[in-house]
């Protein structure tokens, strides 16, 4: 299925197309951000947004075969966005780039349709050897500030990563996934609000370390009433001896 999304995304879309996708581009920033408050804005204002645009026409030079004209577009897209995307990534529909600041996506990366990334996002690499090296983001994930999803892994469909996580392995579709490295955990709430809009509550994320810990806790209170109980017994058996053995 993801190699079928990713041949489809890869696809030269045309003028027409480049057109759609950023018209996509600019209204998903309205859905998902309640700072944006018209399209204008958004089209002068938005790093991200800028960023996209730039990239778009890079990777269709890209795929042309005009890498350094390519590469010196992603330069000068990163000098004046502080975004580092390569020509050759390759991004679906409706990516938002919320801030921006400190994103870094590698030549190998696959971004699916409706992904969100907060700024200091690092899609990266983990091996010198050629090919398939950077993660594949499938559709409608969104990935927390400063998150870092290494290596050619697969974070599978409206999956969440939990800010600064360092993720290394695969992700299934609707976990989330916290900690250094990214440990998954089940959550089993909506991803998307009653309207369709996706679900941008990533501060709402669960701290299994912290459960873990309130767990031992109420295991020790209990041991603790445990002990004092037996302790007490102990006591009353000891007084109860002590008058019977008295003349």
């Amino acid at each position: 299925m993801t190699l079928v999304a990713s041949a489809s995304i890869a696809r030269a879309p045309g003028a027409a197309g480049l057109a759609v996708k950023l018209r996509g581009d600019v209204s998903c920033v309205l859905q998902r951000d309640p700072a944006a408050r018209n399209s204008l804005e958004v089209a002068l204002l938005y790093p991200g947004v800028h960023a996209l645009v730039l990239y778009r026409l890079a990777n269709g030079l890209w795929r042309r075969g005009c890498k350094f004209p390519a590469r010196f577009l992603s330069w000068f897209a990163r000098l004046v966005t502080n975004i580092d995307i390569h020509p050759g990534a390759t991004i679906g529909e409706r990516l938002f780039i919320d801030h921006g600041a400190g994103v870094v996506i590698g030549e190998t990366a696959v971004i699916e349709n409706d992904v969100t990334l907060y700024h200091g996002v690092t899609l990266g690499g983990t091996s010198w050897a050629p090919g398939k090296r950077h993660p594949t983001i499938e559709s409608g994930v969104l990935v927390g500030a400063g998150a870092k999803i290494l290596g050619p892994i697969t974070v599978g469909a409206r999956a969440r990563i939990g800010a600064n996580s360092v993720v290394i392995e695969d992700v299934a579709p609707e976990m989330t996934v916290v900690g250094i490295p990214g440990r998954i955990v089940k959550v089993e709430r909506r991803r998307s609000g009653a309207d369709g809009r996706i679900d941008l509550e990533h501060h709402l994320i669960p701290d299994p370390v912290g459960d873990a810990i309130s767990v031992l806790i109420d295991r020790i209170d209990f041991l603790e009433a445990r002990l004092a109980h037996l302790q007490a017994r102990k006591n009353d058996l000891s007084k109860s001896s002590e008058k019977e053995t008295k003349p």
